[in-house]
């Protein structure tokens, strides 16, 4: 038995009740890193959509931010973040969301971002097409990176990283109409579906960030694919680079060094 789409998007919506219920309190909080929170609320968020998955799917291999990776069969896999911008909601800032994508024979099938601040859901199946609350979504259709609107994120070590992204930030911010950073690459993902952002770039995530959003992403009209073209982003080390396909050519050009032609 497979999961449908049904259930994905009703663990990201009740594990949204929880980041709701809690947004604006007082929260323990603890530090994986210098700069990388972790939240009770991020643990009771995975919890329920743990419990949730191995009740249905008790065989199934999942891997989620909060307790890492559980065996179970490698044809079917779970990517689970449960709250993705905890900085943010550690803060108060109403920029976060939960992400579950699932993986079948080692394609990714279904994913769902939720937010739960605009209870917007951001869903997907593959093959099938990508919705925001049910409305089908397309990516945007700016091909001039001189137009374009971009996000990004930076790495949680930063401050160690020689590959921090901060050279890369400066050059697409010469080269295009701005760029933003809402720290949430579920979010950024899902905004390029939706056409918000025309195009992403991030370097030094891991699967359980970009998984749902990719796929929601890609079937919404986006190419997405590594920062060094690959499709293979769900491999580490992890990188991501998301556009509809004539910025992507474009966005890809500049983070290699190249010109950049349409400008």
């Amino acid at each position: 038995m497979q999961p449908t789409l049904t259930f994905v998007e009703r663990l990201a919506r009740q594990a949204g009740e929880i980041l709701r219920a809690g947004y604006g309190g007082e929260h323990h909080i603890q530090h994986k890193g210098a700069i990388d929170l972790v939240t009770e609320v991020d643990r009771r968020s995975e919890a329920y959509i743990l419990r949730e998955i191995r009740s249905s799917f008790p065989r199934h291999r999942i891997q989620a931010e909060e307790t890492g990776d559980q065996p179970g069969e490698d044809c079917c896999i779970w990517y689970i973040d449960p709250l993705d911008g905890t900085v943010n909601y550690a803060h108060g800032i109403p920029i976060f969301a939960v992400s579950i994508a699932y993986q079948h024979d080692r394609e990714l099938q279904l994913g769902a971002v939720y937010d739960p601040m605009r209870d917007e859901c951001f869903t997907a199946e593959r093959g099938r097409g990508a919705w925001l609350n049910g409305k089908p979504i397309q990516a945007a259709n700016q091909s001039s990176l001189d137009q374009a609107l971009l996000v990004t994120g930076f790495p949680y070590d930063i401050r160690t990283n020689p590959q921090n992204n901060l050279e890369l930030f400066a050059r697409f911010a010469l080269c295009s109409l701005g760029v933003r950073r809402l720290g949430s690459a579920a979010l950024d993902l899902a905004y390029i579906a939706c056409g918000r952002f025309d195009g992403y770039w991030e370097t030094s995530l891991q699967a359980w960030d970009l998984a749902a959003g990719a796929l929601i992403a890609r079937e919404a009209g986006a190419r997405v694919t590594d920062m060094r073209g690959s499709p293979h982003y769900l491999s580490p080390p992890h990188s991501i680079l998301a556009a509809n396909p004539a910025l992507h050519t474009q966005m890809l050009q500049t983070l290699g060094g190249g010109s950049v032609s349409g400008r």
